[in-house]
């Protein structure tokens, strides 16, 4: 496998993979005795600055998946965390000789690290989505609408119908009000009105086929109540307990 580099007349891009010791300026053929994950589409080899960065920020480790840190890195790069969390395994791993000397050149020299990761920042295309898909058809994947404010309230995300509906499974419908200390608890992580969360869950009684309610509800909240509910209302609860456990990261 051959792989090519940029015009080394961008000074700035010269700079950058420069600065990559495993990105020599000229043609290489890949060792193939390395392992090798499969590739996202997306993902560039200057990426593993911003991953090392964020590895290193207190406190210094892997990071949850859904951390926010890590989902504001995925939407800013259109790669699900999930990926990023196997990169940032891998960067911790060491897995390669390149990684490795990509670790001893930044990990220890926070400024040179910093001013890499600013550098790959202001570069055209990178991180900004409008030039880095210029002209290129891209639909946003579910896991990122997840975490984007919703359009009917936009102190809203899906990702908080998602913890809302695993605390629904958790309740009896009399206890799905205000004064209940797991309603409470749960507005209380998500920063949002208790109020709110009660009527989530009153929209899921009226999703619930198993209470048979058949009344109108009268709020902007209904549809987006409703897809979470066609994602996750009739699988296992054992599935989206899983699922929320996860998410509960990005509250902290």
């Amino acid at each position: 496998m051959t792989v090519f580099y940029a015009d080394s007349k961008n000074s700035s891009f010269f700079f950058l993979l420069s600065s990559f010791k495993f990105l020599p300026l000229r043609v290489e053929t890949i060792n193939h005795q390395e392992r090798i994950m499969p590739k996202h589409p997306r993902w560039q080899d200057e990426y593993w600055l911003l991953l090392m960065q964020l590895y290193l920020r207190k406190p210094e480790g892997l990071k949850p998946i859904y951390s926010r840190k890590m989902v504001e890195l995925g939407l800013e790069l259109h790669i699900e965390p999930q990926y990023l969390y196997d990169q940032m395994f891998r960067l911790r791993q060491l897995d390669t000789p390149r990684l490795e000397r990509l670790w001893k050149r930044y990990a220890n020299s926070p400024q040179r690290l910093a001013k890499g990761v600013k550098m790959l920042r202001t570069m055209k295309g990178l991180g900004n989505a409008e030039e880095f898909y210029n002209g290129v058809e891209t639909q946003q994947d579910t896991w990122e609408q997840d975490f984007l404010p919703l359009a009917e309230d936009t102190s809203l995300k899906p990702v908080m119908l998602i913890m809302v509906l695993d605390l629904y499974f958790r309740l009896t419908p009399n206890t799905m009000v205000a004064e209940t200390p797991e309603v409470q608890e749960l507005a209380k992580l998500m920063r949002i009105d208790v109020g709110k969360v009660v009527e989530i869950m009153e929209i899921y009684q009226v999703c619930d086929p198993y209470l048979n309610r058949s009344e109108i509800v009268l709020s902007p909240l209904v549809r987006p109540c409703q897809k979470v509910w066609q994602r996750y209302g009739n699988d296992k609860p054992e599935t989206l307990a899983a699922v929320a456990a996860q998410m509960r990261n990005y509250f902290y």
